[in-house]
């Protein structure tokens, strides 16, 4: 995987978006007055002759960055690997390029209490990156870990139009989250030792609990009961377990199928991935989130 070439040009729009140099393989969008950067990998292979590819958005915990995404997750190597193209935005805070966080409403930290707009930034990374790339956009994907997590069930939320499917990891919703416009898939994937975000629900715990404004997080099933009833779904799932997980498939029409997997011995981690600190959680082995997020993924595309 090379890195990407960067490229210096200004696009003037709605939201008043320009991009600009950065120092490192970073780039920058300035969306509404506000510089925001992002990592992005495309195929070796990308060009004007491509078939349109997949776009995966990957969204890093609170306190991580975009190097912090790339390197826990992996998702990178599975881009090179199946041919998807895969940004790793930064969230916001006081320092460059550590200690950020996503306005996810209820969570956290500076960019919750600086009102940041993370969805404007969101919408203006996916036209930027439609602008260089030829991108499926019935085929834009959204996955985050933790406040990454809770941001990605926001996009799911406020960008519906142009999202296919989420997936959020180790997250969780809070209860007045506004029904979207319209159905997007959900894989939602908690681990059952969750401290930080108790998969029962209830108060936060760990080193981030005071970033939070409050507010308890809901049981994990109530993530899979939002998506499922916004997407037509049944409102009983199926379970299914065993040694190492359990797993909810809600009965939804086709195309806006709702998942929601427990697994049983992973904390506040990204399973199968790296851990996201030194003093972090130890990721499950037990099974690899990032394969299972892009076999989703890539059974699920807007409908037309």
């Amino acid at each position: 995987m090379r890195r990407i070439t960067r490229v210096v040009f200004a696009v003037t729009t709605a939201v008043g978006i320009a991009q600009i140099a950065y120092a490192d393989d970073r780039e920058v969008l300035q969306v509404n007055g506000t510089k925001r950067s992002y990592l992005v990998r495309a195929p070796e292979h990308s060009s004007e002759n491509q078939l349109p590819m997949p776009l995966v958005i990957v969204l890093h915990g609170g306190g991580g960055n975009a190097d912090n995404a790339e390197r826990m997750t992996g998702f990178t190597e599975k881009a090179r690997r199946e041919g998807f193209i895969v940004a790793y935005p930064d969230g916001s805070g006081r320092l460059r390029k550590s200690l950020l966080t996503w306005n996810a409403g209820h969570c956290c930290g500076y960019a919750m209490t600086e009102k940041a707009d993370d969805v404007a930034f969101v919408g203006a990374l996916i036209d930027t990156l439609s602008r260089r790339y030829r991108i499926d956009h019935r085929r834009i994907y959204v996955t985050g870990m933790s406040n990454g997590g809770m941001m990605t069930h926001r996009l799911g939320i406020e960008l519906s139009h142009r999202i296919a499917a989420i997936a959020p990891v180790v997250a969780t919703v809070f209860g007045d989250e506004r029904k979207p416009s319209q159905p997007v898939a959900a894989l939602i994937i908690n681990g059952m030792l969750d401290e930080n975000v108790p998969y029962a629900g209830g108060a936060p715990g760990g080193r981030g609990r005071n970033a939070w404004d409050g507010l308890a997080a809901k049981p994990a099933l109530d993530q899979g009961a939002f998506w499922a009833q916004t997407n037509g779904c049944q409102a009983t799932p199926a379970q299914e377990e065993n040694s190492a997980r359990i797993l909810w498939r809600y009965r939804c029409p086709t195309g806006r199928e709702v998942e929601l997997l427990v697994v049983k011995d992973n904390g506040h981690a990204w399973p199968g991935g790296e851990p996201g600190s030194r003093r972090g959680d130890k990721p499950s082995t037990s099974l690899d989130a990032t394969d299972l997020i892009w076999d989703f993924f890539k059974s699920h595309s807007q409908a037309q």
